[in-house]
């Protein structure tokens, strides 16, 4: 799961804007206040470009440093929202198990 979900959040960004990786890597942790964050996104920009998803759009030298910018396909449009499909399917049935803490099994442990 954190591996489609990590995909997804690379797609999502990059349907906003172009960007360079160590660019996701801050504007996650910037638009979750912290709660996500990442060493790197490298393996998951690899898998996005081998199957064609994400595609490098541009190269440029910034201070000094080469950065490549990254675009989203209409391939990786096409997954961004089948993952997110996924996602609010999965999580809308944790959720609905989760609220029912306590109430599922009464007088015992697996009285079914």
């Amino acid at each position: 799961m954190k591996k489609a979900t990590t995909e997804m959040l690379i797609l999502f960004l990059l349907r906003q804007k172009e960007m360079y990786v160590y660019e996701m890597i801050q504007e996650m942790a910037r638009l979750t206040d912290g709660v996500l964050t990442f060493n790197t996104l490298y393996l998951a920009i690899y898998r996005l470009q081998e199957r064609e998803q994400i595609r490098e759009s541009e190269r440029r030298i910034v201070d000094g440093r080469a950065r490549a910018y990254f675009s989203i396909t209409t391939k990786g449009q096409e997954y961004l929202q089948s993952l997110m499909e996924e996602y609010r399917i999965m999580t809308g049935a944790i959720n609905s198990l989760l609220v029912r803490d306590g109430q599922l099994y009464r007088g015992g442990d697996s009285d079914v």
